[in-house]
């Protein structure tokens, strides 16, 4: 218990470290009333849509590094899907996401294998175990289908495949298939709203914005690998 509490003290510093020393720059430079104005907003677009069109091999290797460390620090990953979709297009977008967040992923698994295995063993296999042991039946094709669930937060299911034994090949080949998806869609999203500022000098109505063909087909996209999620989840935790 006490190496499970410092662990969690740990990580909860260190994350609360990098976010507040990201508040205080952010905020040291902006205030609250300029980031929720739509002027704000749509200028900062028009800069980094420069910063992206003058260096844009550089923003892609910033974007990469910041993704693994992201992963790392167990974030979510929407917030990268629709940022690689805004900055990029859903196209670059989603190819640089899939592969940014399946090497966090990657790096992640392999530290928790190799440092905190019977923590998470001890969290996690009890609830797990009759998935443990369909995955050892057929490993890639049962991760491929938990990858394409979902369903649960990014860095959680970078963690539980420690109880399954996943190889690296099939976590990596796995995740990048199997994420690929969700992630476009969400990387449509984030291009769409890229577009949607681009095309209105003032601030679009929240139904002009949903109805929008920018905004509602990926909402569209979503809703089916929902829906399909479900189905695959149901057979996928069958007995």
């Amino acid at each position: 218990m006490k190496k499970e509490k410092k662990i969690k003290i740990f990580l909860a510093l260190t994350y609360l470290l990098i976010l507040s020393s990201f508040l205080w720059a952010f905020f040291s430079n902006f205030s609250f009333s300029e980031i929720s104005s739509y002027e704000f907003i749509k200028n900062n677009h028009n800069y980094f849509n420069e910063i992206r069109n003058k260096n844009f091999f550089v923003l892609s290797i910033l974007f990469f590094l910041f993704t693994i460390i992201w992963v790392l620090l167990l974030g979510f990953g929407s917030p990268i899907l629709l940022i690689a979709g805004f900055i990029f297009g859903k196209w670059i977008g989603s190819i640089y996401a899939v592969i940014g967040l399946t090497t966090g992923a990657t790096l992640l698994y392999l530290i928790v294998s190799y440092f905190f295995k019977d923590l998470v063993e001890e969290k996690f296999l009890k609830r797990f175990i009759k998935l443990s042991e369909k995955f050892k039946k057929n490993e890639f094709n049962f991760f491929l289908i938990y990858r394409l669930v979902g369903g649960i937060p990014f860095f959680i299911s970078n963690i539980i495949p420690v109880i399954f034994k996943v190889k690296i090949k099939n976590f990596i080949f796995g995740s990048l298939l199997g994420m690929y998806p969700q992630i476009f869609v969400w990387s449509a999203l984030g291009q769409g709203l890229n577009e949607i500022i681009d095309k209105n000098k003032e601030p679009p109505s929240i139904s002009k914005i949903l109805f929008s063909t920018e905004i509602f087909i990926p909402i569209i996209g979503f809703i089916l690998l929902l829906i399909i999620g479900i189905i695959l989840k149901n057979i996928f935790y069958k007995n």
